[in-house]
């Protein structure tokens, strides 16, 4: 198993940019299944869970090819839909939670997808309802065989264009819709749907290929079926959870970082949220940068009390960010309470943190009292085990900001979120050895 051992307190300095957006990336690739022309998508993120998915399409049969590091043309000409029902396929599925963005386009498309239960990260209960209803209002027919947990999913007449109202407003649902509503006949109407700046992307790129979507942007979107689609090229935005990291690690390791191109309007509230905390962000163009030389102190609410930090269906806070928003926290001036509100075990990982000296108050599984230690470097070394992406990048922040070395295992939780993430931060002044 691999490991990163970190030597803290170093300052960075300098100017990164961020990789390309990991969640839009799964969608869009996700996508080119519905046509049989070329897609050419570019700033792709060279991390594990894209390069998994791009696997699956080309054993899917999916013709898949790299014009440069960041960029693949696919071409979905002569899928192999006997792949489905085999081992090979139900083992690279479950391995990756993106996987459950195919079936939308294979049912789509031609009429038939398999389901096992996806893997991805171990952050509690991520319901699949949304997908599964959705298809089934769309036309899509449903049998479960229990014995290999693995739905086999058919629209022997087709889909059919509907009027759905989804119980949550579901990222991967949204997505997984819109591309099976795209080919559906008729109009269909999904209401309460997901409005993230990926899923725009990704309804931007489908209207490039022909689709007809009305209400991009919003939580009501308007699909009218349209009989085939075509080719395009798409880039990715930038990954805003990278953003967000790199603006935790500048705040707490004391640094002058520039992040440079950076997609501002796609940012949301995240630079106002790490402004809260105190954090120096100033916005130049499609630049930011934190200049981070003295500690930061956390606000209060108007009345006085302690601020509270929650995650929010966008245009509200990524949940995605949550981990990062409490680790840059132990180091302010000042106390916060992070509440994190869709997934109850995504803040299991704070005992690492109290084992480095933070001072966490874990409340439930939801939420967490972080009363700031008001200096750099107050967190000392430990060996951790990362057990996930976002806990993970956490994890490196602090130690990145410890005093002393640490040790960081299980890393490839890590590198399935961000490229090359120790190599990128040591060219900054970061001291992180890959063992």
């Amino acid at each position: 198993m691999s490991e990163f051992i970190v030597e803290g307190g170093c300052r960075l300095q300098g100017s990164i940019e961020p990789q390309g957006a990991k969640n839009e990336a799964l969608q869009v690739i996700c996508a080119t299944l519905l046509t049989s022309e070329k897609v050419t998508i570019s700033n792709l993120p060279d991390i594990a869970d894209v390069n998994n998915l791009v696997d699956l399409m080309t054993h899917l049969g999916v013709k898949t090819s790299y014009l440069d590091r960041h960029t693949c043309e696919f071409q979905a000409d002569n899928v192999n839909l006997a792949f489905l029902h085999t081992e090979d396929f139900l083992k690279k599925a479950q391995s990756l939670r993106g996987s459950v963005m195919i079936i939308g386009p294979l049912v789509a498309r031609f009429g038939e997808a398999v389901l096992p239960k996806p893997g991805g990260d171990k952050i509690g209960r991520r319901r699949l309802d949304t997908h599964l209803v959705g298809l089934e209002k769309l036309g899509g027919k449903f049998d479960y065989d229990s014995s290999k947990r693995v739905y086999n999913i058919t629209a022997p007449n087709g889909l059919n264009g509907v009027y759905m109202l989804l119980d949550e407003a579901s990222v991967t649902g949204t997505a997984n819709l819109v591309m099976a509503a795209v080919l559906a006949k008729g109009k269909t109407t999904i209401y309460n749907a997901a409005c993230e700046p990926y899923v725009q992307q990704l309804c931007r790129m489908l209207v490039r290929m022909g689709a007809k979507i009305e209400g991009i942007g919003s939580n009501l979107l308007t699909i009218t079926g349209v009989n085939s689609l075509w080719g395009a090229n798409h880039r990715l935005l930038p990954d805003m959870i990278e953003v967000g990291s790199f603006i935790g690690i500048a705040a707490m390791t004391g640094s002058n970082l520039t992040l440079k191109n950076v997609g501002v309007r796609d940012l949301g509230i995240i630079p106002d949220a790490f402004a809260r905390l105190g954090i120096n962000i100033e916005v130049k163009g499609d630049d930011l940068t934190v200049n981070q030389k003295e500690i930061y102190e956390i606000e209060t609410f108007i009345d006085g009390s302690i601020m509270t930090i929650a995650d929010a269906p966008w245009p509200g806070l990524s949940p995605d960010l949550l981990s990062i928003f409490l680790v840059a926290a132990t180091q302010a001036k000042g106390s916060v309470l992070i509440h994190q509100k869709m997934f109850e075990s995504r803040l299991f990982f704070v005992d690492k943190l109290i084992d480095m000296g933070a001072r966490i108050i874990l409340c439930d599984p939801h939420r967490a009292a972080v009363i700031g230690s008001g200096k750099f470097n107050s967190l000392k070394a430990a060996r951790m085990v990362s057990p996930d992406i976002r806990a993970g990048i956490a994890l490196l922040m602090a130690a990145m900001s410890a005093k002393g070395t640490s040790r960081i295992e299980n890393i490839d939780q890590i590198d399935r979120g961000y490229e090359h993430i120790d190599e990128r931060l040591n060219s900054l002044g970061a001291k992180i050895f890959r063992n």
